[in-house]
């Protein structure tokens, strides 16, 4: 009987508590206008946690000269990808090779052959290192300008989201009031089931 008079009573609280929240007249900020939106834009994979990336996409959806800029940036990333893996793929098949052949010494019986044949090995290395020393410097220059690329256009987005945020925030004032009448309601029905006997 204790169990059904708690479970009736939680349950007419929380009905009470939902009908005390504020309704907020429409408000013109991103976040709203998404979150009701049938896309679910915002949603992210945890749950309806809202992200720095979401809130920007939203916000660029109807901004051609941003939607450009990030369909700029995208391909950038994606033709790097695609250029440094083929240099990538040579280089590392070059690296395993020598990687290899010295490996493949350790095999060869005769110690003077086979310290000359470590010498080659070591001599070609030592040249194909040259010959595409400007191409690894290279490979790192554009490693690190992804980095500033990536760097550079986060600032961007938290940046241009931040008012978003704050739009946000600003519509949706949290009083304390609310949940002040709830704990009230609390201690209540708290203070009622000590008392049965």
């Amino acid at each position: 009987m204790k169990k059904i008079f708690f479970a009736s009573v939680m349950t007419l609280s929380l009905l009470s508590c939902r009908d005390n929240k504020s309704v907020n007249s429409p408000v013109d900020n991103v976040i709203d206008n998404a979150g009701s939106s049938a896309s679910g834009s915002l949603k992210s994979y945890r749950g309806d946690e809202l992200t720095v990336n979401r809130i920007y996409f939203e916000l660029i959806k109807n901004d051609k000269n941003l939607t450009a800029l990030n369909t700029k940036i995208e391909n950038t990333f994606e033709e790097t990808g695609r250029t440094l893996a083929v240099y990538k793929n040579i280089l590392n098949t070059s690296t395993s090779y020598y990687q290899d052949a010295h490996q493949q010494t350790k095999s060869i019986t005769d110690s003077l052959v086979r310290q000359q044949v470590e010498k080659e090995i070591m001599a070609s290395s030592e040249q194909y290192n040259l010959n595409v020393k400007n191409i690894k410097e290279r490979i790192d220059l554009i490693n690190k300008n992804n980095e500033t690329l990536t760097s550079l256009y986060t600032t961007f987005k938290i940046r241009k989201t931040l008012p978003e945020i704050e739009k946000y925030q600003n519509a949706h004032p949290l009083q304390k009031d609310s949940l002040d009448h709830f704990v009230n309601k609390q201690n209540s029905l708290l203070d009622e089931l000590k008392n049965l006997r």
